[in-house]
């Protein structure tokens, strides 16, 4: 009996389907997206809102969660939702939803999570009524929207559950408020950063016993107050990119002794790092870069076992860095040191982090050879030495020929006025994507073993003494569209195989994979993956001879050409016309004759233009792009005339479109005033002829 009983409570709730209100409210919010994405076909009116696409029903048949995060949706949210009673979650997160976020959804007396982070929600956010009695929510999520003015402050005292609360990547201003652990105890994370938050860290945040993950920025000035450190429980603690002074109190820091990852970068903290740092067994990420730190790194540092990654560039620390024990971080896995003033050779300690992928120790002071134990670096990919002091450079790619799974190596300013190796046998460096040997007057030519690379994508010559020809072999290379081997003594003409370089033909899909480290091809100008890598061909400062290849409007994918400071002569090819995607164009200094392509003011993002100090004659183009450029970028051509230079062109310097425009004109004339003449004479003739034959 108990059996069959059952058994009709269960055939009774599922022939039950949710309510006429609930239904019409769902409609209604469907209603107000102006794409939906095909959700219509399953929200369709006299079916049951339970089975719907996204709707989740508790056993009482009340829609609890509505989940519809990454279905590309547009419109406006409807207020509608907020009527759902029994609503527990919703999520609308990376979707394309724009105007304000009802602000009944966060007044709701059910809504434990409410996600809707990566849209284009904008407006401000709206201080809950004193009158409104508690609410439960437990998540709230509108990171990455637009949200603009000031952040609530009195809200929290009534979302006295509150977990989770990110409001990143917004533009609120303001004071951050001061009473979250008051008013919601339970806080564990707070995510503030990429805001326009003014002032200092709320001191009151100390109170926070549970808060595990604290994160804010842009403009939070003034020291880190002391009583931020008594968060104790504090994990993920990130104030970066902010204008935060002062120091690390050792004392201080060592109460967090449960941080994982501490990121201070992109500050104005000065002084060392303290000694007490050691304390911090769990500390997995150290992120103090772009600061005014100082001083030697201390031993202590060793004691933290499961750094895996530390960053220090853009620091004046100094000193060497043997006193430090890597052998006792075997997990790191990232070690940046770039722009400070460290001493001395790479300790050999360094070699036993095995797990080690990215290795940047340059622009320091480090000098003497690489050690073969490198090879022990197994997992490295990514590795900069630029602008030290080491010395043998054959010596140097010998032994990293090795390491097989290489893909960045930025060697330059080092190997000073050494020879570049020339051995033809040299194997390896199969996975390198971006080879720098810039800046180190290195003698020689343009060895026989890079044809070998065939996956990379950036080669960096520039600024050495290299001559001889540009090699034929470099349409071997296909994989490569950063090419810069400006600043050197290369001779004769620019090959025509370097017009076959399929990368630079067609804007075919880049790799969108990241780099460990981010590379710096100037202080001004860094890069964090190969995607946003300019296709670049500079052949600058050399002694090139001869013509611009007539067929170089092949490379179409082009977005600099620099082949200034050469020797090239004849006429700019018609041809660069077709280079449509080209930002720079600098042609200057040559012995090129001719006029000036018109066509050439049909590229239409070309914003930098140098086609100084040649022989060019006739008019400048005075539309598109041309009417943009400053009288420099013309100088040094005599015969050059035109309103840019104020010197006015004379009916002979006419540009030849400009004389075919008249001569046509004329011919039109002469044809209208021909053609006026003989009809005229036409029908008085016809005037005569018919007056007479009705006289």
């Amino acid at each position: 009996m108990p059996s069959f009983v059952l058994a009709l409570v269960l055939l009774f709730s599922l022939s039950r389907s949710c309510s006429d209100h609930e239904k019409s409210t769902l409609l209604m919010f469907l209603t107000g997206l102006s794409q939906d994405r095909g959700l219509a076909a399953s929200w369709r009116n006299g079916t049951d809102c339970c089975r719907w696409e996204g709707i989740t029903c508790n056993a009482n048949r009340e829609v609890t969660e509505v989940s519809l995060a990454s279905r590309g949706l547009e419109g406006h949210i409807s207020p509608s939702l907020g009527s759902l009673e029994g609503m527990l979650r919703l999520n609308l997160s990376s979707n394309f939803l724009s105007g304000s976020l009802p602000v009944v959804l966060m007044f709701s007396s059910s809504m434990l999570s409410l996600d809707v982070s990566f849209n284009h929600l904008g407006g401000g956010l709206l201080e809950l009524p004193s009158s409104v009695p508690g609410r439960p929510l437990l998540v709230l999520n509108i990171s990455s929207n637009f949200f603009t003015g000031s952040f609530p402050s009195t809200t929290w005292e009534k979302t006295t559950n509150l977990i989770a609360l990110s409001a990143s990547n917004n533009s609120f201003t303001g004071r951050m408020p001061s009473s979250f652990c008051i008013s919601a105890p339970s806080l564990a994370f707070l995510d503030l950063s990429y805001n326009q938050f003014s002032g200092h860290v709320p001191p009151g945040l100390g109170k926070c016993s549970g808060l595990r993950v604290f994160k804010a920025g842009y403009k939070i000035t003034g020291i880190l107050p002391d009583e931020l450190f008594d968060a104790t429980s504090l994990e993920y603690l990130s104030l970066s990119t902010n204008g935060l002074e002062g120091t690390l109190d050792a004392a201080h820091i060592v109460k967090l002794k449960n941080l994982v990852s501490l990121d201070l970068s992109m500050n104005g903290l000065s002084g060392k790092i303290p000694d007490s740092i050691g304390q911090l067994k769990k500390l997995e990420e150290l992120h103090l870069e772009h600061n005014n730190m100082s001083g030697e790194v201390p031993t202590s540092l060793s004691r933290c076992t499961s750094l895996t990654t530390i960053s220090l560039r853009r620091n004046n620390f100094q000193g060497e860095l043997t006193n430090i024990n890597f052998s006792t971080i075997s997990n790191l896995k990232t070690l940046d040191l770039y722009g400070n003033n460290f001493t001395g050779t790479i300790p050999e300690s360094i070699y036993s982090c095995s797990n080690l992928t990215a290795l940047r120790l340059s622009v320091n002071k480090f000098h003497g050879q690489l050690s073969k134990r490198i090879e022990n670096l197994k997992s490295l990919t990514f590795l900069s030495l630029t602008d030290n002091n080491f010395i043998n450079i054959t010596n140097t790619l010998h032994i990293l020929k090795s390491s097989r799974n290489l893909k960045v190596l930025l060697i330059g300013l080092n190997f000073r006025h050494e020879v570049m190796p020339q051995d033809e046998t040299m194997d390896g460096f199969e996975n390198i994507q971006v080879l720098g040997i810039q800046n180190c007057s290195l003698s020689g030519k343009l060895p026989v073993w890079l044809s070998k690379l065939t996956n990379l994508k950036m080669l960096l010559l520039w600024n050495n003494r290299l001559t001889g020809p540009i090699p034929s072999w470099i349409n071997s290379l296909q994989s490569l569209y950063n090419i810069d081997i400006s600043n050197n003594s290369l001779t004769g003409e620019i090959p025509a195989t370097l017009m076959e370089m399929s990368m630079l033909k067609t804007l075919d899909f880049l790799d969108t994979k990241y780099f460990e480290l981010p590379v710096y091809l100037s202080p001004e100008y860094q890069y964090r993956s190969f995607n946003s890598l300019p296709r670049l061909l500079n052949l600058s400062n050399n002694d090139l001879t001869s013509t611009i290849p007539p067929n170089i409007g092949q490379l179409g994918a082009l977005a600099s050409l620099d082949l200034s400071f050469n020797n090239l002569s004849g006429g700019i090819p018609r041809s660069l016309c077709n280079l449509t995607n080209l930002i720079v164009l600098d042609l200057s200094n040559n012995h090129l004759t001719g006029s000036i392509p018109a066509a050439l003011n049909g590229l239409n993002f070309l914003s930098e233009l140098n086609i100084s100090n040649n022989n060019l004659e006739g008019p400048i183009p005075s539309e598109g792009q041309f009417s943009t450029f400053s009288n420099s970028s013309f100088d040094g051509n005599p015969k050059l005339c035109g309103f840019i230079l104020a010197r006015p062109c004379r009916p002979a310097e006419a540009h030849p479109a400009s004389i075919l425009s008249t001569r046509q004109a004329v011919h039109k004339a002469s044809f209208v005033i021909g053609f006026s003449v003989f009809f005229g004479i036409g029908v008085l003739y016809d005037q005569m002829v018919l007056s007479r034959f009705l006289g």
